[in-house]
């Protein structure tokens, strides 16, 4: 577990968003890999497969959830977040629905609300797409969200229905392999 000096009584769960549309059955696994060296992993969703936002015609998204156990800040993890982006050959551009190897969010930070120049944790997004709420629901069902009355299932579920998500069960069930202890690397 990388350590930021604080003491471990600090450590905090960090629910963090994992999509990918460019080799996404490569870059999944790879970026949770590194996730890993960041905090103690929980849990990972299962993985789902959607059509991209934005109207630009380009491969389905595949997109799936985090739970890490950290003693970082927010803003530390955001860091960390934009490194892996970037070591996976993520380019951020004006476009935020722009095709990519790997998009790596903080969505909930304990029960923390924060908001920056360029983001709000709780993400916003969450309430209102299901590939980020239906994951993170999966992770901690009862997790009542910081700022709404409501429980991560209770907004998963008023989104389920409209959604067009498909389970990709063979890349969820190889996801979860990475939860194995004591895995190590090339096993």
């Amino acid at each position: 577990m990388k350590s930021s000096g604080r003491p471990a009584a600090l450590v905090e769960l960090a629910f963090i968003s994992i999509g990918s549309n460019l080799d996404p059955e490569h870059n999944l696994p790879r970026a949770i890999e590194r996730l890993r060296q960041l905090g103690r992993l929980r849990g990972i969703s299962g993985v789902y497969q959607n059509p991209a936002i934005g109207g630009l015609s380009q491969p389905d998204y595949l997109n799936a959830a985090v739970l890490l156990e950290v003693d970082l800040s927010p803003d530390e993890l955001r860091t960390e977040l934009r490194t892996i982006e970037a070591d996976q050959g993520r380019v951020r551009t004006a476009d935020k629905y722009a095709p990519r190897t790997i998009d790596l969010d903080l969505a909930l930070f304990g029960d923390r609300v924060l908001s920056g120049s360029d983001y709000q944790i709780p993400d916003p997004e969450l309430t209102r797409l299901a590939h980020l709420a239906i994951p993170l629901a999966e992770l901690a069902p009862e997790y009542r969200h910081p700022k709404l009355d409501g429980t991560l299932r209770q907004i998963a579920d008023r989104l389920r229905s409209r959604s067009k998500l498909v389970r990709r069960s063979e890349l969820s069930e190889q996801l979860n392999e990475l939860l194995a202890p004591g895995r190590t690397r090339g096993r």
